[in-house]
């Protein structure tokens, strides 16, 4: 669901030592210079937010301005002299949503502003900002982007976990007792990780881009927490890929052994087919009301008979063994 909140929803202003304040719209309206560096959250739904952003000399241009207010988006990085639009996703983690259905954060990003919107409620987001609270926030811009990145990475590991754990649970019942109803687990997993890893894959180019970029707010230090969220989008990355194979190899596996079980089901039947067939037909010929039936006269006809098909049924199922049919 959208956010119904007014369009700021809420302000920071960095102390440099992981604190902050809280800041009232007023205490920034109108105002392009900041001795510390402010961050505003902001919902991109809502109506006033693109007037006040136009309003504020932020020197966002109309580009980056209408790529932050986007209906639909993907992650992307442009640089724009010394800053920097970033588009990120993280799993939707609101009530009545499905995780694959990532959120997007859009941010613009230099030295000493952030501006960050959201459409959906993200949690990552309120995790910064409780930690302003606690005093122990982000120090600095750079320090913000890491560890946003970092959290957004985060809460995509109980996911994939999860993922994992159904693909071993619905691999162990095909293996010992396959259900057709199996089929629309399967599907759902694979569909989960095809639409996670879609959306996961332009996110690794960002981050394969943000660890070597020249953006005078990321030190060292900071590319180096870069380069870790790198090496963890990669590893979400293949094992989104072994899930996705390993859910179509189950797939698979189901559709042989109910093919086999029906192959069985249908070789039983031909067996008996092929034992009653020979009967029917002596059944039949001696059941027609005419005369000269053999042993139409004979008190002990009937019992003869029984016996006969019998052995003709032992000499069938003797016959069938030889020719190794079972």
């Amino acid at each position: 669901m959208e956010n119904n909140d007014a369009s700021k929803i809420f302000i920071w202003e960095f102390d440099t030592t992981g604190g902050g304040k809280s800041l009232k719209k007023n205490e920034i309206d109108g105002k392009s210079d900041t001795t510390s560096p402010i961050w505003i959250h902001m919902n991109a739904s809502h109506p006033e937010t693109r007037n006040w952003l136009s309003e504020q000399d932020f020197q966002l241009d109309r580009l980056t301005l209408n790529a932050l207010l986007a209906t639909e988006t993907r992650p992307r990085i442009l640089e724009v002299n010394e800053g920097a639009l970033l588009i990120l996703r993280g799993v939707n983690l609101n009530e009545g949503a499905e995780p694959e259905d990532m959120v997007s954060i859009r941010l613009w990003i230099d030295d000493k502003r952030i501006i960050s919107l959201e459409k959906y409620h993200i949690k990552a987001v309120r995790d910064i900002q409780a930690q302003f609270k606690l005093g122990k926030g982000p120090k600095n811009t750079g320090d913000f982007l890491v560890q946003l990145i970092a959290r957004l990475f985060e809460r995509m590991e109980p996911v994939l976990t999860y993922l994992d754990e159904a693909t071993d649970d619905i691999e162990e019942k095909v293996i010992t007792v396959p259900s057709v109803s199996e089929r629309n687990t399967i599907i759902d997993i694979r569909k989960k990780a095809i639409i996670l890893r879609r959306h996961m894959l332009p996110q690794r180019d960002v981050m394969q881009y943000l660890r070597v970029a020249d953006l005078p707010w990321l030190d060292t230090l900071q590319k180096r927490h870069l380069i870790e969220s790198y090496d963890r989008v990669l590893r979400y990355l293949e094992n989104l890929d072994a899930i996705r194979e390993r859910a179509q190899i189950v797939k698979d596996e189901l559709a042989n052994r109910l093919s086999d079980r029906l192959n069985k089901n249908m070789y039983i039947l031909s067996v008996i087919s092929a034992i009653f067939l020979p009967l029917g037909f002596l059944t039949g010929l001696l059941g027609i009301n005419i005369g000269g039936i053999p042993g139409a006269d004979n008190p002990q006809a009937f019992l003869i008979f029984c016996m006969s098909l019998s052995l003709l049924i032992a000499i069938q199922i003797w016959l069938f063994k030889k020719m190794k049919w079972f």
